[in-house]
């Protein structure tokens, strides 16, 4: 298996960063937010990986974070629920915020996520309840550490810093830059990156 990458950022696409390491370009499918995280291409990047096998071939996905590629894993485990959605849950929230709604049993909160209806909030919640607060300390905490980036967010970052990630995101999911900014009109001040991106997509009628 292959656990992480370390080497040069190439490039991207809609769903999938390129990174190069000893003159191999990998691709490696990642949610929006971590996307919209990366650096500039030609910067050094460190990608958390897994690499999934089946009939229609090999996929790599990649996260920033450990406590991304554990909930990933979490999320394809459960019956129905696969990549595509598992990255649609990390563009929505954050592994914390997910974990906290899954221990809410928030339904609601879970078909925030595209793709994702209300069976399948139901089934998830269900299947992931009790198994998200355990394991490695602190795992699903905020303040999970990131993977190895040159640019890791600083704490003192600019709101319009984050709005225009959170926008590079929304473009990413198919919307226009119109959209994207009445989107984000009031949005809350001091909230998470992803409780803002849930924030935007209700207000796009919660695709």
């Amino acid at each position: 298996m292959i656990a992480f990458l370390n080497g040069t950022y190439a490039g991207r696409s809609a769903q999938a960063a390129f990174v190069e390491v000893g003159g191999v370009g990998y691709q490696v499918l990642m949610s929006q937010l971590a996307l919209s995280k990366l650096p500039e291409p030609g910067s050094p990047v460190r990608v958390l990986t897994y690499l999934q096998a089946s009939d229609s071939g090999l996929a790599l996905y990649g996260f920033l974070r450990e406590d991304e590629r554990a909930l990933f894993e979490k999320l394809i485990s459960v019956s129905g629920v696969g990549p595509k959605v598992a990255l649609a849950v990390l563009s929505t929230f954050s592994p914390a915020d997910f974990a906290a709604a899954v221990a809410a049993q928030d339904v609601s909160a879970v078909q925030k996520v595209p793709g994702v209806g209300k069976k399948s909030a139901s089934r998830i919640i269900l299947e992931l309840k009790g198994s998200l607060d355990h394991g490695a300390p602190g795992l699903f905490d905020a303040q999970a550490p990131e993977a190895a980036s040159p640019r890791t967010p600083d704490a003192s970052a600019s709101k319009g810093g984050a709005l225009k990630d959170i926008e590079s995101a929304l473009l990413g999911m198919g919307f226009s830059p119109a959209e994207a900014q009445l989107a984000l009109e009031g949005a809350p001040e001091g909230a998470s990156e992803a409780a803002v991106l849930q924030y935007a997509l209700r207000r796009l009628g919660g695709r």
